[in-house]
């Protein structure tokens, strides 16, 4: 394995790129799920140039976790190659795989994933860490949520996207210790569900059949309650759900 150290040009912290085998390369939890369809435009993309755009990894106990370029991994593994260019980064990076993974726009599904999972590895590390200090590593407090519907509720259907535009102006950052935001955030989890089961059952009374219309379900309830160009809202995260839980059976989507 030939690896090369260098200094980072703008923080100056030192980093490694060279030839890495890629049966020593694993993907972490964090990472979200492969897309097959861009996975073989990038073997496409390999046959013709080579593998030229390194990967990103971080070293490990037992070899290294790939941070950004998990589909140019797999398009290299389905291609048969043993070795893919790569740039070792400190371990620190890892938690701001969201900023650094610009291969695929990552969807809310994914942002949820990988908060949770920012959230999940920091509150075994140290629980007394406060909430707020994750600011910097989650793009929105919101994503914590649906991360807990999906990952700890286990609710993988949950439209996160029909409730994404209220949720960025209710939920914020917690000035708590992680191991109370669990429970805090679980409980944000569970309300969330209860809404969502009554937008289910409201969707199917309207006889709709585009999804989309599950988020104007919720911003025409949201727009009932609290009028259309609100722009800031006194009501806690908790009293906004329950008032969209019960202004939602009564929606009507025709003017």
């Amino acid at each position: 394995m030939i690896m090369f150290s260098i200094q980072e040009p703008l923080k100056g912290y030192g980093i490694k790129v060279g030839i890495v085998p890629i049966e020593k390369i694993k993907i972490p939890s964090i990472q979200r799920e492969i897309s097959e369809n861009l996975v073989k435009r990038l073997m496409l993309s390999i046959e013709k140039v080579g593998f030229v755009d390194p990967i990103l990894l971080i070293e490990t106990s037992e070899g290294y976790e790939v941070i950004n370029g998990q589909h140019r991994l797999e398009a290299a593994k389905l291609l048969g190659m043993k070795d893919v260019l790569g740039i070792v980064l400190p371990p620190d990076v890892k938690e701001y795989i969201i900023s650094l993974n610009v291969e695929k726009a990552p969807n809310l599904r994914d942002k949820a994933h990988q908060a949770y999972e920012i959230f999940t590895e920091n509150l075994k590390r140290n629980p007394e860490m406060k909430e707020t200090e994750l600011e910097e590593k989650i793009e929105e407090a919101c994503y914590l949520t649906v991360g807990f519907v999906i990952e700890r509720l286990h609710d993988r259907k949950f439209p996160g996207y029909a409730f994404e535009k209220i949720l960025r102006k209710i939920d914020h950052f917690l000035s708590i210790t992680l191991d109370k935001a669990e429970q805090e955030r679980e409980k944000r989890a569970e309300l969330l569900i209860e809404v969502k089961e009554v937008l289910e059952k409201r969707y199917q009374e309207l006889e709709l059949s585009m999804p989309l219309q599950k988020e104007a379900i919720v911003i025409r309830a949201f727009h009932n309650v609290y009028g259309k160009r609100i722009r800031s809202i006194s009501d806690d995260f908790y009293s906004v759900l329950k008032k969209l839980k019960e202004e939602i059976p009564q929606v009507e989507l025709k003017e």
